[in-house]
């Protein structure tokens, strides 16, 4: 199954200050991850091409990188997604768009995996991440998200298995 999923934000700050969002990723001072929330991504070195690591059940290695503008990460778990995601930022009108990409194929159990249980969890988890950056760079988020039912019952299934 092929997947394209993006999420994206207009900021109303100049490109390389949104950037600078993407340059934390992962770092002790990260600015951009909702850690608080959800799973820290975490590397075992500096966000750079053959940085390996992940976030939960989901590994990956930086395979491409800008300072400041633009970084790519290949999958590597879980078994079946086949692909990348990414953050990259934008000029726009008034400003900047932070965006990310997702783009993969999913082969195997994968194809379950994902709409099932991947997808909500990723999708919130972004506009997690998106409502983070523009609080930081505007000083509040115009439309917060919410976490849906199906999200809400994933997480405490997830908590509950983890006790």
């Amino acid at each position: 199954m092929a997947v394209l999923n993006i999420h994206e934000r207009a900021l109303p700050v100049p490109v390389a200050e949104a950037g600078a969002l993407i340059d934390t990723l992962a770092g002790d001072d990260d600015l951009l991850w909702p850690a608080g929330r959800w799973p820290a991504m975490r590397l075992d070195g500096p966000l750079e091409v053959g940085a390996r690591g992940g976030h939960g059940p989901v590994r990956y290695r930086v395979i491409a990188a800008v300072p400041s503008r633009w970084v790519r990460f290949s999958f590597t778990r879980p078994v079946g997604f086949h692909g990348f995601h990414e953050f990259a930022v934008f000029d726009a009108t008034g400003g900047s768009t932070l965006r990310h990409t997702l783009a993969m194929r999913t082969r195997g159990l994968a194809r379950l995996q994902w709409p099932l249980l991947y997808r909500p969890l990723h999708d919130a988890l972004l506009e997690d991440c998106l409502d983070l950056a523009e609080r930081r760079l505007a000083g509040r988020t115009s439309y917060p998200a919410r976490w849906s039912p199906t999200v809400r019952m994933l997480r405490a299934l997830a908590s509950a298995g983890l006790r």
